[in-house]
């Protein structure tokens, strides 16, 4: 099992739009593509509370390959994106880490 953490910087004051994308869009599309995520958080204290940062759960990296591409490619999905960026775009940019587990993880 691998994981990988994502951390979306958002457009000042977009924080709430993203938020709502997810909750009423992107989960549901993620579901229907086997994207499995394990959390999500907001920043409390830290560089910047304008980021939602998430972690999602993968079986391999083939695995992530292609149910990120499926999903990315899903018509649903390309139209319910631009709907939700017409007043422009939701995050300045975003990073994104695959991580392995160490042998005394909880999480593995």
């Amino acid at each position: 099992m691998i994981h990988e953490l994502r951390i979306y910087h958002c457009v000042p004051g977009r924080l709430p739009d993203l938020n709502r994308r997810f909750e009423t869009i992107t989960l549901k599309l993620w579901e229907k593509h086997g994207i499995r995520p394990v959390g999500f958080w907001t920043t409390l204290i830290g560089e910047s509370n304008s980021d939602l940062t998430y972690l999602l759960e993968w079986e391999s990296l083939a695995e992530r390959e292609q149910r990120w591409a499926t999903f990315a490619s899903d018509p649903d999905w390309i139209s319910a994106r631009a709907e939700t960026e017409r007043n422009g775009p939701l995050i300045t940019h975003f990073s994104n880490s695959i991580l392995a587990p160490t042998s005394y993880s909880k999480i593995r």
